[in-house]
């Protein structure tokens, strides 16, 4: 295992923060896992695992030792007529795996393209984009339980999958590290274009038969026009949730903001973009100094080049006591803070 000591995670989260590690750890197995976990070297030290680095928040450094899941592999488990059982290792990139699905036909995933992060991080908290989750292809997970340094397996039922959410954000937070994620995926996929924007984008592409690889594409350039680069701008991509409240609420409001756009969530429960909600309360193209709000998705804050972990938390603080003033709604986090 390649141990560096005294770095800067820069390179390794996507707001391009310069905050230091005391230790980094490269880790490619479970030995590496139990190097860092089981045994005295590191044992007296604080350590968290990072993955692709796009859902997480440094406000500071961190004095103990980061573990960079660089877990790899991808290989076919099972195969039928209808469908493939895949196993990931968790330090994949996504959506390198979405394009490898996509390639060989593979159904489920095609509307989750270039969300970024890696493949053991897309169980966490259920990642989900144009009207697709990912529990819907989720079979099971092998995490690496950090008290015992045993591997158990977690099928659906046992992730308690919520709303951008899992056992693993939740009652299990910190006890497991994911190792490999195995996916149930379709090869005789059922087209999912209704949500969003995905109709409208594959008539510009004139698309006149669909296919895995032009709803695929059609989903890259609907986040490509929406949502900036992490290489052009420090980003974590959606920083809140797109809140969930109660049917009446919303009638109230959209009496008052005929606007207002909502999704139903079922008989009793709605959910309201979380941008829009943010750029109505005069948000969007928001900058202080080196952090601000994306002039073309307010549900994106930015780094500008310099700016602080703590700034950006501060911003969202008060973008969230805004929106609770004006519409009465909590908007809650989707990052992580460190």
């Amino acid at each position: 295992m390649i141990v560096q000591q005294n770095v800067s995670l820069k390179p390794y989260n996507t707001f391009g923060l310069n905050e230091n590690a005391g230790f980094l750890a490269i880790v490619t197995s479970i030995d590496d896992l139990d190097e860092i976990y089981q045994t005295g070297r590191f044992r007296s030290q604080k350590k968290m695992i990072l993955g692709g680095g796009s859902n997480v928040l440094f406000t500071r450094g961190f004095t103990g030792v980061v573990g960079k899941n660089e877990i790899r592999g991808i290989e076919i488990q099972r195969e039928t007529k209808e469908d493939v059982l895949v196993a990931v290792g968790a330090g994949e990139n996504w959506h390198q795996f979405v394009l490898w699905c996509v390639e060989r036909g593979y159904g489920g995933v095609e509307n989750l393209s270039l969300i970024p992060g890696t493949v053991g991080a897309a169980p966490m908290q259920n990642i989900g984009a144009y009207g697709v989750e990912l529990k819907e292809v989720f079979h099971s997970l092998e995490a690496y339980e950090i008290s015992s340094g045993k591997t158990i397996s977690f099928f659906r039922e046992d992730c308690k999958f919520g709303y951008r959410y899992s056992i693993f954000k939740g009652e299990l937070r910190d006890e497991y590290v994911i190792t490999k994620v195995f996916f149930k995926l379709s090869k005789q996929p059922v087209f999912n274009t209704s949500y969003g924007a995905i109709q409208d984008t594959l008539e510009k592409m004139e698309v006149k038969k669909f296919s895995l690889q032009n709803v695929s594409q059609a989903v890259i350039n609907i986040r490509q026009s929406k949502l900036p680069d992490p290489l052009d701008i420090g980003n974590a991509g959606s920083f809140f949730k797109n809140p969930v409240i109660e049917k009446l609420h919303f009638e109230a409001l959209s009496a008052q903001f005929a606007q207002i756009v909502s999704y139903p969530v079922d008989e009793e429960k709605v959910k309201v973009p979380a941008g829009w909600l943010i750029e109505q309360a005069g948000w969007k193209g928001f900058r202080d100094g080196e952090v601000g709000v994306h002039d073309r998705q307010a549900l994106v804050l930015v780094n500008h080049g310099n700016g602080r972990g703590r700034d950006l938390l501060k911003l969202s603080k008060e973008i969230q006591k805004s929106v609770q003033s004006t519409f009465g709604i909590d908007l809650e986090r989707e990052v992580n803070v460190v």
